[in-house]
């Protein structure tokens, strides 16, 4: 086993939409090297693809920019695991060679197999159909599984069970369920994360640099590997990932119950439950793209003056709502006028709280325990006063790490399978906290009359149910909201 002081580190390695990223850690957190190559896709319509070739060698090529440093020489390296982007998938043959292209997560190609099989397109299963009826051969293949495949030699290799999920397997009976039985054997095998897959060999050693040998461990989908990156995992914890749109994952020892479909559950390598949700609202919705000519550092300056804001929005950065509530039809709306820019961009910002406390209220409706530490990640989280104020909206402390890339997540996990410590344990090790804010009662008291605005707007649109709608004006006079 390798701990802390014995010169050992992890690799972890992170397949986004833009790039491939590395990173070499220690067992206690320290970044010894870091390495980062782009990825092209193309896009055409609803149509988003990328060369599964590319991401091989995006991958050579960031293994070994975090591998060359100086900090990283010596360095016995323990293990290694692999994050993918959740729902992109690919067919390829007995040896694991592509057939096809990587079909993306956010591909809107197969939409009539997603109504067949009740699921949203963003899921991998409409997609798998879809290339079946296209193609006509080949075995699934999730985007992970292409590297782990390179990197051990050994043809096809097990799928995990956190980006099968999507692929319709159910992670409760640890089986692909008998209503896929008509796909026959394309569907992979299926391992719980952390699950040694191999070893690296040669081949794939003189590419990347990584030793021969070195093992290789079931991975997670990307959110999940930011989860395990912000130390989320205890029950009752959450991570609000907060970019151009919200995501919240949790931890639990049970799985949340959503007969509506809003709140799904991954399964982590302990058995336990990572329950959560995405929203279309986020930072997407503030004027900051090219040419848009904004400061956001002074815009968020100037935002502190209008607290609350004088109107209230739903700031979708694109239409059609998943989380807190599913309205497919939904589209960002302002209540009133903005008194000046920054009382618009003041509205973007507390309107996603609004929107982070009302996921938190459906999830304390499902029965989700929600009153464990809260953490701030994503792109969103470098701007230290919309950290606070959503804190303040929240009405509960939240924790911002140092480092909170799946990359990350992905050294803890290969950390988790080599040594035999738990995940949490392995976490808290790795994991180091940055900040710590504290919300402050007389700016939540001020937000409460404009989150009722907000809640009652919703359900009078037909977007939110009326019972979601009365727990969570019944919870706004509690003095702990997390509670």
């Amino acid at each position: 086993m390798m701990f802390e002081g014995d010169g050992g580190a992890w690799l972890g390695i992170d397949l986004g939409t833009q790039s491939v990223r590395a990173l070499l850690v220690t067992g206690d957190g320290r970044v010894l090297g870091a390495g980062t190559a782009p990825l092209a896709g193309r896009r055409d319509g609803v149509r988003h693809e990328q060369d599964p070739g590319e991401w091989w060698e995006a991958v050579c090529a960031a293994s070994r920019a975090a591998l060359a440093g100086q900090e990283a020489a010596g360095v016995r390296l323990g293990g290694l695991a692999v994050c993918g982007t959740s729902g992109t998938v690919l067919l390829t043959d007995g040896d694991g060679r592509p057939l096809t292209p990587g079909v993306m997560y956010d591909d809107g190609r197969a939409v009539a197999e997603a109504a067949r099989v009740g699921m949203q397109t963003s899921w991998a299963l409409p997609k798998v159909l879809w290339l079946l009826e296209v193609y006509g051969r080949g075995l699934v293949t999730h985007q992970p599984d292409v590297i782990t495949a390179r990197l051990t030699g050994g043809g096809t290799v097990p799928t995990d069970s956190s980006h099968a999920l999507k692929t319709g397997y159910d992670v409760e009976g640890e089986d692909w369920p008998s209503r896929l039985a008509y796909l026959g054997d394309v569907l992979p095998e299926v391992v719980r994360p952390g699950t040694r897959l191999g070893g690296v060999c040669r081949a794939a050693a003189e590419a990347t640099g990584i030793p021969v040998g070195t093992p290789v461990v079931a991975g997670m989908t990307d959110g999940c590997a930011a989860q395990i990156a912000s130390g989320a995992l205890y029950e009752g914890s959450w991570n609000s990932v907060l970019g151009t749109t919200l995501v919240l994952k949790g931890a639990s020892a049970r799985p949340v119950r959503d007969t509506a479909g809003v709140v799904y559950n991954h399964r982590a390598p302990d058995g336990s439950w990572l329950p959560g949700g995405a929203s279309s609202v986020g930072a997407g919705a503030l004027p900051t793209g090219a040419g848009a000519g904004v400061d956001p550092v002074e815009m968020d300056r100037l935002a502190a003056a209008y607290e609350p804001s004088g109107v209230v929005t739903y700031p979708l950065a694109s239409p059609g709502e998943r989380f807190p509530f599913l309205a497919p039809d939904a589209t960002a709306f302002v209540l009133g006028t903005p008194a000046s820019e920054a009382d618009g961009w003041a509205a973007v910002l507390q309107g996603v709280a609004f929107t982070e406390r009302l996921c938190l209220d459906y999830l304390h409706h499902l029965g989700a325990p929600i009153g464990g530490p809260l953490t701030f990640t994503g792109g969103a989280a470098r701007s230290a006063y919309w950290n606070q104020l959503r804190a303040d909206i929240l009405g509960r402390p939240a924790r911002v790490p140092e480092q909170v890339e799946p990359a990350l997540g992905m050294a803890v996990l290969a950390a988790h399978g080599g040594t035999g410590l738990s995940l949490t344990d392995t976490a808290d090790r790795m994991v180091r906290i940055r900040t710590v804010l504290e919300p402050r009662p007389s700016r939540t008291a001020r937000f409460v009359e404009p989150y009722a605005r907000l809640v009652d707007e919703l359900e009078n649109r037909g977007w939110l149910p009326t019972p979601i709608a009365t727990h969570t004006r019944s919870r706004l006079n509690q003095e702990t909201p997390d509670s």
